[in-house]
């Protein structure tokens, strides 16, 4: 059965691609939204995976000014394909600039629907403007769960635009549930650290300037080039360049207050402590520095482009990444206790001798620096053909040790084989990449080979880097289709922290695009009423040939203007040959006992429902069912069962005059549908309501409530229950 039905699912998404014609670039989904919650209903929906969710949310927080963009950035927004991207360089070029983007639609370069769906990522500005004119906005927020015995988490972020060319970023936040500074205690032989508190942050600042020829950046600020291989901190799909970073992050779920583990005690005191509370707002650390570059150049018949960028970065760490390597030779052994990962214990608030429990599934900050440079050059013929070189190295520095040197430490820290850093701490990248543009068809690549300071590992691995390759073809049919084939090698040793490229989440000692051969494609097309989207994507692991693969199809029919209905089917199989019935595809938790990841070699097949219903112009209805089937060790002859249902209503009232929208969700789940002792059984529903306070302030308000409904005994002594969480976001903008 279990080869059968990939077969099966893998002929449907062929027989789709080649029949029927598309419309967008290379996302899950048709991306229609007007404002963040509409992108994390489709993530928790599953309409869009949790990589394309962190390149919209972060392009959406960022936004496009299409009178400005480069070829890239133009294609990072949703559903365009690199015909309706040169046709918007076109008019910009004939015309000098885009004064509103309507213009696009009477000119005949985008449709209005088009139009309509990347509206919310668009910068606007006045190309007329003064060069002193400011713009800008302020956004705060908070939140508060019914039973809470913390200060409310809070954050505000703001930014400064002046005239068209300088920017200002800052985002500060205030956390009560992140570990304390650490600090290693000689008399205890081991870290130390102050208990979770009220703690003010600032991660993110910034002060950019940007033109047609050069920009340059100082602060927080993220970088990439090509194919994402060599060097990509950015999370755009085609990067090249800089791009600024103030974004802050909540959590819909609420996090466990008491995180502490036996350590020096008789007992962990969190063993019948199952209050949880309002999660702290997060943030993505980006780079810490200074980065420059020259973005046209006249060179010849076409032009350079020149950036070089430095970084000096403090970094937090999962405590469990961490080997003491004064007592462990090489944490890749995984059968020497030794390089399990050292206790952090909690400072004792009286009498420093007392016994002091340790902490557990934190994140520990400010751990060590990583210092960082690297520079691109790239020559353009035209915007679609180019050849550049991208380097990088870096090296990092623990903040954390025992005060002394030499050979007879007692205490060196280093990184555990599956962090995302490499164990020695010095690693670095050298590529070329290169793209051509022949009528309907773009190609890109990009070879590349890493570097870095490991020994060699047992088994396939070796320290001292590897090569990686990707090749990426997109065949576009003007207004009518576009498909994308791409090819992916990614050797044993190939280890580069800051590659990005096209990979699947599967992991080698913690590189993801590591230890893989595969190939992808993927088509969005329409056929009449009906819309379609597949993908497959077939790879193996060559250190252990395990063959896996991913197939799914997504029609979508046009029933009349106002209803829309969809039925998906999304296979995936972590090992084609030899998994089977009683495998793990998924685990609640990430790692076993021992602080390793689990590698599970199931199949997970889920088909999907979906009905919208335009009931008017200020009314929206869509539900959606979805049933799923995978394997578990829990079920050695079959597979485990999940449902979801959902309904989301957006209404905007007439009597406001589009002032309030209003949206509500409910969520029905079932993890584990034959028995109520084992995973999830949960309803969740909320209220968002934003609020037009101004012609430019909002008020956004959320409540959630979220009810535990399964016999867990962890789930019986949850606090509180059920969950009422309230959201609050103001924004004003100048």
């Amino acid at each position: 059965m279990r080869v059968t039905l990939f077969r099966a699912a893998l002929a449907a998404s062929l027989v789709a691609t080649v029949a029927a014609p598309a419309v967008a670039n290379p996302y899950e989904a048709f991306i229609d939204i007007e404002t963040e919650d509409d992108l994390a209903d489709l993530l928790a929906t599953q309409q869009i995976s949790q990589d394309t969710y962190d390149t919209l949310i972060d392009l959406y927080y960022r936004g496009v000014d299409l009178d400005t963009a480069s070829r890239e950035d133009l294609y990072s927004l949703p559903n365009l394909t690199y015909d309706e991207v040169d046709r918007i360089l076109a008019y910009r070029k004939e015309q000098g600039f885009v004064r509103d983007p309507a213009d696009l639609v009477a000119a005949g370069v985008l449709t209005d629907d088009k139009l309509l769906a990347i509206a919310a990522f668009l910068v606007i500005r006045d190309p007329l403007a003064g060069r002193s004119a400011v713009h800008g906005f302020v956004q705060a927020q908070t939140g508060f769960t019914a039973g809470d015995d913390l200060a409310p988490p809070a954050g505000i972020r703001g930014r400064l635009l002046y005239g068209r060319h300088l920017t200002a970023g800052v985002a500060a936040t205030l956390t009560r549930l992140r570990a304390g500074d650490v600090v290693y205690d000689p008399d205890r032989e081991a870290m130390l650290a102050d208990a979770p508190g009220v703690q003010l942050h600032l991660p993110k600042a910034y002060v950019a300037y940007q033109d047609d020829h050069y920009e340059a950046i100082v602060g927080n600020y993220r970088i990439g080039f090509g194919q994402r291989l060599t060097f990509d901190d950015s999370s755009d799909y085609t990067p090249n360049g800089i791009y600024r970073d103030d974004q802050l992050y909540h959590s819909t779920g609420l996090d466990r207050e008491c995180t502490e583990s036996t350590g020096e005690l008789g007992a962990s005191p969190c063993s019948s402590d199952f209050h949880y509370v309002t999660p702290d707002l997060s943030w993505r650390e980006a780079l810490l520095g200074a980065a420059v570059g020259a973005k046209h150049l006249e060179l010849g018949q076409g032009w350079a482009q020149a950036y070089a960028w430095g970084s000096y970065a403090p970094r937090s760490i999962y405590q469990y990444e961490l080997v003491n390597r004064a007592i462990c030779d090489d944490p890749r052994l995984d059968d020497d206790p030794a390089c399990a990962a050292p206790a952090v214990l909690v400072r004792p608030d009286g009498d420093r001798l007392q016994p002091a429990p340790a902490l557990a599934y934190s994140t520990l900050p400010a751990m060590y620096t990583e210092a960082l440079a690297g520079g691109n050059a790239t020559y353009f013929v035209t915007q679609r053909n180019y050849l550049g070189v991208t380097a990088y190295g870096a090296r990092t520095s623990w903040l954390v040790d025992d005060g002394t040197s030499g050979a007879g430490d007692p205490f060196s820290l280093d990184f555990q084989e599956w962090s995302s850093r490499p164990v020695g701490g010095e690693f670095g990248a050298i590529g070329v990449s290169a793209a051509a543009g022949l009528g309907y068809l773009d190609l890109g690549a990009e070879v590349a080979y890493s570097f870095d300071s490991m020994k060699d590992g047992a088994g396939p691995t070796a320290g001292g880097g590897g090569p990686g390759a990707v090749l990426r073809a997109t065949l576009t049919r003007p207004k009518v289709s576009e498909l994308e084939a791409s090819l992916r090698y990614y050797d044993t040793d190939f280890v580069n922290p800051y590659g990005r490229p096209i990979a699947q989440p599967d992991e080698l000692e913690g590189q993801r695009a590591r230890d893989e051969l595969g190939a992808r494609l993927r088509y969005t097309g329409k056929h009449g009423r009906v819309a379609v989207r597949s993908g497959l994507d077939l790879w193996t692991n060559p250190s252990t040939d395990i063959k896996k693969g991913e197939v799914y199809g997504r029609a979508e029919v046009q029933a009349s203007k106002a209803i829309r209905w969809g039925a998906w089917l999304d296979i995936k199989d972590k090992d084609l040959a030899e998994g089977g019935r009683g495998q793990c595809y998924d685990e609640t938790f990430e790692f076993d006992e021992a602080g390793e990841p689990i590698d599970c070699k199931g199949m997970q097949v889920t088909s999907t429902a979906r009905l919208r219903w335009q009931v008017d112009k200020r009314l929206t209805l869509s539900t959606q069912l979805q049933h799923q089937l995978l394997d578990s060790p829990d079920y050695p002859t079959g597979f485990r069962q999940d449902v979801s249902a959902w309904l989301i209503a957006l209404w905007k009232p007439p009597v406001t005059g589009d002032r309030l929208r209003l949206r509500a969700r409910l969520r029905y789940l079932s993890e584990d549908v034959a028995d109520s002792k084992s995973l999830e059984e949960s309803l969740w529903t909320y209220v968002d309501a934003t609020v037009r306070l101004r012609t430019k302030d909002r008020l956004r308000v959320r409540a959630d409530l979220f009810v535990w409904m399964d016999d867990r005994d962890r789930t019986l002594q949850r606090s509180p229950s059920p969950e009422l969480t309230l959201w609050a976001q103001y924004e004003a903008r100048y």
